[in-house]
């Protein structure tokens, strides 16, 4: 199901090669981007981006589609930090106005998602809490962008 929701089949198959290749992963961090790109897969009116930048990142991003209005809105951007690929990190944004973060789990991050005022949540290793934390947050920030 997952592959009919990239808006480029080509961004889906750069997505699986890059999972397909990742075998080094000491924090587990690869279960946890699979759980979040699992929880994103099951949202309606959503298309998915995969923008590859080797060495620097790869950032999986989720746009809530919007007929009528001009433009699909970005509501969670998932980065794959790829500064050293033997151990990778995981950076999941959203836009400030989208979410709530009762824990204070995240880092307001002034101007920081393409100009607006975001939240990033950073992990390291996988964690059974940290990655319900981010999966409300997903539900929360898809909700909130259907009323925007």
């Amino acid at each position: 199901m997952m592959q009919e929701m990239f808006a480029q089949k080509e961004e889906h198959d750069a997505m699986t090669g890059l999972l397909e290749s990742w075998r080094e992963d000491p924090g587990d961090v690869k279960q946890a981007f699979m759980k979040l790109s699992d929880a994103l897969s099951t949202k309606e009116t959503v298309a998915l981006h995969f923008k590859s930048r080797p060495g620097i990142s790869y950032s999986f991003r989720a746009n809530v589609q919007n007929p009528g209005e001009k433009g699909d809105r970005l509501f969670v951007m998932v980065d794959i930090v790829d500064d050293d690929p033997e151990n990778r990190w995981l950076s999941v944004c959203f836009y400030g106005d989208t979410i709530t973060d009762p824990e204070e789990a995240g880092d307001l991050v002034p101007g920081g998602l393409l100009g607006e005022d975001g939240y990033c949540f950073d992990l390291y290793e996988y964690e059974d809490a940290a990655v319900s934390y981010l999966k409300e947050r997903i539900d929360e920030a898809h909700k909130n962008s259907l009323s925007h």
